[in-house]
């Protein structure tokens, strides 16, 4: 069977600043169409049940936050948490952007080069070295992070194997990119130059293929939507919560996305006695932010939104799985084109009615949910909250929500269409 190297950091496995569930659901589904996975990943907290079917190298590792996060422990600094809510607690800075968040993300420009986990490269180097020193390998994707490029750069210019650099997130042109003009010049040659050398290009959405076409002068680049594991499909009906719960799952940035629109339609909602507080809650699942608990204070809702703070993934999925909906934050960046969270696709698994909210991109996500009809999506305030009415109104009508997704529709978003449409690439490339 062919062998391909996959670089990439396992999520939700991976110790060190996460991971992408492309590498994931590569690994576990790549195999049906004919290709042996060999992931490459920095240390994991934990192993995937992969079986026999894929093979694991895990690196060793070093931090480039080692010292700083050594020199904030005596500050009480935590390494669990936002090292910049943190710091704007202990002062008492309120704000969403602070002279906190202008010194830290100065340290990054500096020394977060061509990002953090630039010194990954070294031992993976040596790690795929040994590999290839043992057995062949036919083929490499590169996932995340941005390094996981430079180490399959150097393997096609050392080996000359075929490589399909793979954009979950753009390098340079991406929605963090968050540095200054000279930091972004020095991105975008390093980027030119280590991704001419790349057989095939994929990413996730039409947009980041306009945007890449255009740097990289590539006349055509694969579009492969990232996607859920099939084994999340609920197989028997839900179990669902008693009371009219809407959960988040996962991390909000507060810069980018914003729940007022939502808060002030549950507000107005409350106050025009159209929905009865006691029957409701809102749950938040990810990292709490203390951001987040004072908008919570300002509209008043504190008997019904709660932050139940960060949970294991498979907890998470049980979560959505027993909501009554789905919350989904847009992107209120206007930048911000393009994009799905991998949480949509999560929450497509679940099966349960998704609420997007706000949001001034170009709608895939509001496209994703009408063509699958697995949720619906308000811009405005007044949209949300008629959708939020509407459903209430059916769950006390009949004491929860219909799910009237289209999982013929919903399955063409699988990590196992994924994979089938990666292993098409590898199949012409060799």
């Amino acid at each position: 069977m062919k062998k391909v190297l996959i670089i990439g950091y396992l999520e939700p496995y991976c110790l060190y600043r996460g991971g992408s569930p492309r590498t994931l659901g590569l690994a576990n589904y790549l195999i049906e169409f004919g290709w042996q996975p060999i992931v490459l990943t920095a240390p994991l907290r934990g192993k995937p049940d992969f079986g026999a079917k894929v093979k694991i190298i895990e690196t060793p590792y070093r931090d480039m936050f080692y010292h700083l996060k050594k020199l904030l422990r005596w500050f009480g600094i935590s390494s669990d948490r936002s090292v910049s809510e943190q710091l704007k607690e202990k002062i008492g800075v309120t704000s969403k952007k602070s002279f906190i968040d202008f010194l830290l993300n100065s340290y990054m420009a500096i020394f977060a080069y061509p990002d953090t986990e630039k010194y990954w490269k070294s031992f993976a180097i040596k790690e795929t070295d040994k590999l290839l020193e043992k057995e062949k390998i036919d083929a490499v994707i590169s996932i995340w992070p941005i390094t996981a490029h430079l180490v399959a750069k150097e393997l096609k210019d050392k080996y000359k194997i075929p490589w399909i650099a793979d954009f979950t997130h753009l390098w340079s042109q991406g929605y963090y990119y968050k540095y200054g003009p000279i930091r972004k010049l020095f991105d975008k040659k390093l980027e030119i130059k280590t991704i001419l050398k790349a057989d095939a290009l994929t990413t996730v959405s039409d947009y980041f293929i306009g945007k890449l076409k255009e740097l990289h002068k590539r006349q055509f680049i694969h579009f492969i939507p990232h996607g859920f594991d099939p084994s999340w499909l609920q197989t028997a009906p839900p179990s669902l919560t008693t009371k009219f719960t809407i959960t988040y799952t996962g991390h909000i940035y507060p810069e980018k996305q914003r729940v007022s629109k939502f808060f002030i339609a549950i507000k107005e909602l409350i106050d025009e006695n159209l929905l009865n507080p006691e029957e409701v809650e809102i749950r938040f699942y990810g990292e709490e932010g203390d951001w987040l608990k004072k908008e919570i204070e300002k509209y008043k809702l504190s008997e019904i939104i709660h932050q139940y703070g960060p949970i294991p993934h498979r907890v998470s999925l049980q979560k959505q799985h027993e909501s009554q909906i789905l919350l989904h934050l847009g992107w209120d960046d206007k930048n911000i084109k393009g994009f799905y969270t991998s949480k949509i696709f999560e929450y497509l698994a679940a099966q349960r009615p998704i609420l997007g909210v706000g949001g001034a991109s170009d709608g895939v996500v509001e496209k994703l949910l009408s063509e699958t009809k697995a949720g619906v999506y308000g811009k405005e305030i007044l949209e949300v909250k008629n959708f939020i009415k509407a459903f209430y109104d059916e769950y006390k009508f009949q004491g929860k929500i219909t799910y009237q997704g289209d999982i013929k529709k919903i399955n063409k978003y699988s990590h196992r269409k994924m994979a089938k449409k990666f292993a098409d690439i590898l199949n012409r490339l060799i």
